[in-house]
């Protein structure tokens, strides 16, 4: 089995090859609805996926994988992902005896972007016709069950047979995918896949990858002590992370050289935007109205920032006024910085999701609306439909009506894209009816 999760009794009874595909066959063909799928007895993960794909309308009889929103900066993407240092342990791990194997491996970022195919030239080639490219978009929402993309949608290792495959032209082949995480913040930041024939699908196949994905965690994470970042490190600079639903973080280089992280309680997180956002400095009394224009004291804030200092370096903040002493690279002020100048791509690239959703703070709440509206502005403005389809997966973009119907009216008269925006809007209409 594929997964690291107990198997199932229902499980244990694999169906062959040729019954896999019969079966596949009369789900898409709509003569068995999803819940047969519970009484038949394939792999409830494999299950799971066919609904979700069938539910996303992924086309089984597309040509491969669409092309993502990302493939003219492909090469920006690679020079900057993280797991490109650590490309040398893939290949010594898995490429090089992949080369006369008559398999591939790729690595995919965390959106389901294939970075990286390398292996024997042969798959290689074959693997084209199906558009498994670097550039391509292979999460599931796109390409159906595939085991990158359902790996990243389930944030868990599996292996995909054959006829497994959601989209008819990918059953020729089967694979084995492995998340890998960031080992500092565990933030999932892709998968590695190995990718080949019926050979591919075994325990020890997928036991392989897996000590891939480890091996590059841990060389990520040996980097970040003897080669800390150079953005993080240098005179000291450090990084803060507010953006999205994750918890805030600050990360930091300590005495030793070493960077370290630290997750921020919301007050701390709140307080140290609005620092970052005023570098001339802030008064304890303009501090206290920023964060609460109604209860907040003085002296609470002068205890928050005590409790803050501990926790940051305390050399980065000085009071009388308090102000940052030290540059800081904010993901927050990565975003305003790209749509000043005009790049929405590299600021939707940056942009995880709302700024500190959870804070209350009446000043954090204006500095939320304004990036977002500006994001949502500038995305619209583009007319690029994939810059905008990722504007909509994002959970302030979900119920954006203006934006899905001008989805609707970017993508092809009878295409999936189409009939997609359309039901979306439709289920939009009937929540406001």
């Amino acid at each position: 089995m594929g997964s690291s999760k107990p198997v199932t009794s229902r499980a244990s009874t694999r169906m062959g090859t040729s019954a896999v595909r019969a079966l596949h066959e009369l789900f898409i063909a709509g003569q068995v609805d999803a819940s047969y799928l519970d009484s038949a007895p394939i792999r409830p993960v494999v299950a799971e996926s066919w609904r979700r794909s069938l539910a996303t309308g992924v086309d089984p009889d597309r040509d491969g994988a669409l092309s993502s929103a990302m493939t003219l900066s492909l090469a920006r993407m690679r020079e900057t992902h993280p797991l490109a240092a650590a490309l040398p342990v893939i290949r010594r791990l898995l490429v090089d005896d992949a080369i006369d194997a008559g398999v591939l491996v790729a690595v995919t970022a965390a959106d389901g972007t294939v970075l990286w195919v390398e292996g024997d030239p042969r798959a290689v080639r074959k693997a084209e016709a199906m558009d498994f490219v670097p550039g391509a978009d292979w999460s599931e929402g796109s390409a159906g069950t595939n085991a990158p993309g359902t790996a990243l949608a389930l944030d868990r290792e599996l292996q995909i047979r054959s006829s497994e495959h959601f989209s008819r032209i990918v059953q020729p082949w089967s694979c084995s995918a492995v998340p890998v995480h960031d080992p500092t913040t565990g933030v999932l930041l892709g998968a590695i896949d190995l990718t080949g024939g019926a050979d591919v699908a075994t325990p020890q196949t997928l036991a392989l990858v897996r000590a891939t994905a480890v091996a590059v965690e841990n060389h990520l994470a040996l980097l970040r002590v003897t080669a800390p970042d150079a953005s993080a490190t240098s005179a000291g600079q450090a990084q803060l992370r507010v953006l999205g639903a994750q918890r805030p973080r600050w990360q930091f280089t300590d005495q030793n050289g070493c960077l370290r992280t630290a997750s921020l309680t919301p007050r701390h997180a709140d307080i140290l935007v609005l620092l970052h956002q005023h570098p001339e400095g802030l008064t304890a009394d303009h501090l206290a109205l920023l964060l609460d224009d109604k209860d907040l004291d003085v002296v609470t804030v002068r205890a928050e920032m005590s409790r803050l200092r501990r926790v940051i370096n305390p050399a980065v903040v000085v009071s009388r006024p308090y102000r940052l002493m030290q540059p800081v690279d904010s993901d927050l002020g990565a975003v305003f910085g790209h749509l000043k100048a005009g790049d929405v791509e590299s600021a939707l690239n940056r942009y995880a999701g709302a700024l500190l959703p959870q804070s209350m703070s009446p000043a954090i709440g204006r500095i939320r609306a304004e990036l977002s509206a500006s994001m949502r502005g500038a995305v619209l403005a583009t007319c690029d439909a994939g810059l905008l389809r990722r504007w909509l997966e994002l959970p302030e973009g979900r119920d954006d009506r203006e934006g899905w119907r001008v989805l609707h009216d970017l993508a092809q008269a009878g295409s999936v894209g189409r009939a997609q925006a359309s039901g979306h809007l439709l289920g939009l209409d009937l929540d406001l009816g």
